[in-house]
């Protein structure tokens, strides 16, 4: 392909040459008869400058086609590296959104290597290439699903999705705390509603079951590979609009309207944001709650597969008590999961040193690691190992995603980090989690999980 590249430019540069100069013969001629205009005697410089460019494309265009998949793709990623800055110099965001706008439009990288295999697993009877997500708040609308889940992620998801669109609480609303690597936002559930983002997720689900169909000389096992939305996992994030006084019918009008697109299902009662949110949380709330929700999903038609799991997200700012109580709703209604945490509305050290810290809203990043780890370690202890954790908050690298599975987490998230690293950070991540499980001795991250809760 690079020598018919090279020969055709080497031909249009010998055409447009002889074209040129017969031109400039013709507009220096006399009236007099002039001999047939001679093809043009290159310089010597001439002759070696085209030679030397000629030379170039053949072996550029040969070099390039001589390098793996794996190594161009792995170039990609790095090249981020010199994208990602830019978006620092913007509003926090004004760069949110043209992230998100970039994704949407397949302008990022997209993942061809194949996820170490140690980091594959299954959980609700769905197969995650790795177990490294993308947590709720970065596509809230779901504009990027295809985009997102091509990065690498194991799973995407987006939300949290509310009724009725709303705007979310007045600008200036997202904070960074770049030298801590946080970020505090209080963006209170801005959404398009249920039916723009059903509609998306309808699109995309019905070109992933094309793809599967069409896919015939695949075998069986990759065809069931990922989930409706594409190669990773979808989870959609219910939430209910800050008005709304039932907020019961508003995760069952989410859960009807969405469900059939998910892989997995959540119920965020967490969100320091939306004003009472958080008292969802309580034990006989949050039973209400779940039971009314669990209702809904039940007696929807559903095929071979089932209905999707259905989650619940909590705050990290809960007592023990608070703990228990979830921990016991949890099992008596056999909940699938619970995302473990939300933002935090503390300010641990070094956050508070910072003026920013004086903003209102949910902190999230580095910052709150250790205290969403605690409480994740905690449930982990209090559901005795029967019920999937997603451990999110703080995860940075492969070594805080390890943090979390030995913690408890079967499932891990990110957001912060990837806004500040992009998406050069998720193979890098996925490297190094490999590299912590085999350098302990195991052999997959079920075996990893609760390690330090034994």
């Amino acid at each position: 392909m690079a020598a018919r590249l090279a020969a055709k430019l080497f031909r249009d540069s010998m055409r447009q040459r002889v074209i040129s100069a017969s031109i400039g013969a013709s507009r220096h001629c006399s009236s007099a008869a002039t001999p047939a205009p001679k093809i043009p005697h290159f310089s010597k410089k001439g002759r070696l400058l085209t030679g030397t460019t000629i030379g170039l494309i053949i072996a550029g265009g040969a070099y390039v086609s001589t390098v793996d998949e794996a190594t161009f793709c792995g170039w990609l990623f790095s090249a981020t590296k010199l994208v990602n800055p830019l978006f620092a110099l913007l509003d926090a965001e004004v760069a949110h959104t043209l992230a998100v706008s970039a994704a949407a439009r397949g302008w990022v990288p997209r993942e061809k290597r194949p996820d170490p295999e140690i980091l594959g697993l299954e959980v609700w009877g769905r197969k995650f290439s790795n177990p490294i997500g993308l947590s709720a708040g970065f596509d809230k609308n779901a504009e990027a699903v295809e985009g997102l889940l091509g990065m690498g992620f194991g799973s995407v998801e987006v939300g949290s999705v509310t009724p009725v669109p709303q705007e979310g609480n007045p600008k200036p609303r997202i904070f960074r705390l770049r030298q801590e690597g946080a970020i505090i936002n209080r963006c209170g559930f801005n959404s398009e509603g249920i039916v723009a983002v059903a509609k998306r997720l309808g699109a995309q689900h019905g070109k992933r079951k094309m793809e599967t169909s069409s896919s015939s000389s695949s075998s069986s096992d990759e065809a069931k590979h990922g989930g409706k939305a594409g190669p990773g996992i979808l989870g959609v994030n219910l939430g209910k609009n800050k008005t709304s006084e039932d907020a019961a019918a508003d995760y069952v009008q989410g859960v009807h309207t969405l469900s059939q697109y998910a892989d997995y299902l959540v119920i965020n009662v967490s969100s320091p944001n939306t004003p009472g949110l958080r008292m969802l949380q309580g034990r006989k709330q949050l039973k209400d709650l779940v039971k009314k929700v669990q209702a809904a999903r039940d007696e929807m038609q559903w095929g071979e597969e089932g209905p999707p799991p259905m989650l619940v997200k909590i705050a990290p700012d809960l007592s023990k008590e608070d703990l228990e109580d979830i921990a016991a709703v949890a099992l008596a209604l056999r909940l699938d999961g619970l995302i473990i945490s939300n933002t935090t509305i503390s300010r641990p050290d070094p956050v508070n040193k910072n003026p920013v810290s004086a903003e209102s809203g949910g902190l999230s990043g580095k910052p709150l690691f250790d205290l969403s780890t605690n409480i994740l370690r905690e449930m982990y202890v209090l559901t005795r190992g029967k019920i999937p954790l997603i451990g999110c908050g703080g995860i940075s690298s492969g070594e805080d995603a390890y943090k979390k599975i030995r913690a408890g987490a079967t499932l891990v998230q990110l957001y912060t980090a990837f806004a500040y690293g992009g998406p050069a950070l998720i193979p890098q991540m996925k490297a190094e989690l490999a590299e912590c499980l085999e350098r302990d001795g195991f052999k997959s991250i079920h075996e990893a999980v609760g390690a330090d809760c034994r």
